[in-house]
């Protein structure tokens, strides 16, 4: 059975995210890449050289193998992230970007306020936005309204390998949402990213956890396999969660001792 999913007017197969900062080389991360069977990568382009890696850097080393996912991450209000996000559409040639708004440089967590202001300039602006939010059920479902493509949920601050810290919001943001809800940030290992596909999402994105790993495509590999888990198993309809013992056996007509 096919099970594709769209952001905007972009059709994927594979469900998992990956990251590119991080790596020893980049052979490491083709390997990681390759591993992991994404679609999808994601660049910070304020630390990208973009002439540069047209020459004869991690863009070229990418190629067309990929569709790359341009992020705004480093931006502290939505003046930068709106500028970041109309360079990268001008030296990617695509209008899919990831939009980051952080409040400070220690806790990383999402700016509400200023992720909104952005969000609202670039959709105006004919960007498809993948918006990466707090675990807020409420700031998801404006990001919804206000025309954002996919909404990005973290499970835990920014490479702090914590996991969903919160996965009964996860559960509310999933009822709450019709565009994609992609688990971003905090994922520590493949358990996380079943976790995540079991609560709903339609994706995951990580990148510490599988760049810092003692083995990065060997872990690349774990959370692909993770991640295609939680979604059969959230397709499938778990059992409900019940106090007391339920007998999977019939209980009729058992042989008893002294019995009729």
């Amino acid at each position: 059975m096919s099970d594709t999913w769209k952001v905007g007017p972009y059709e994927f197969s594979s469900r998992l995210l990956v990251g590119t900062a991080g790596y020893p080389n980049y052979q490491v991360l083709l390997d990681a890449l390759a591993a992991s069977g994404a679609e999808v990568v994601t660049v910070a382009l304020r630390r990208l050289d973009v002439e540069a890696s047209q020459q004869a850097g991690l863009l070229e080393i990418l190629g067309d193998r990929f569709t790359i996912l341009p992020n705004t991450a480093g931006c502290f209000t939505a003046r930068d992230a709106v500028l970041t996000a109309h360079l990268a559409r001008e030296a990617l040639e695509t209008d899919l970007i990831k939009l980051e708004v952080i409040a400070d440089d220690e806790t990383l967590l999402p700016d509400g306020e200023e992720l909104l202001s952005a969000a609202r300039t670039l959709v105006d602006d004919g960007f498809v936005v993948m918006a990466y939010t707090n675990d807020d059920p409420i700031l998801c479902r404006k990001l919804q309204d206000i025309g954002c493509a996919a909404v990005m949920p973290l499970g835990s601050p920014i490479g702090s390998g914590m996991g969903i810290r919160n996965p009964y919001n996860f559960r509310i943001i999933r009822d709450l949402l019709e565009v994609p809800m992609v688990l971003d940030a905090g994922v520590g290992t493949a358990s996380d990213a079943t976790l995540g596909m079991e609560l709903g999402c339609d994706g995951v994105l990580l990148n510490t956890a599988i760049a810092g790993a003692e083995h990065p495509a060997t872990m690349a590999k774990a959370f692909r396999l993770a991640t295609e888990a939680g979604r059969l198993a959230y397709r499938s309809g778990r059992i409900p969660r019940r106090l007391y013992a339920s007998a999977s056996s019939p209980v009729e007509g058992l042989i008893r001792h002294g019995g009729d």
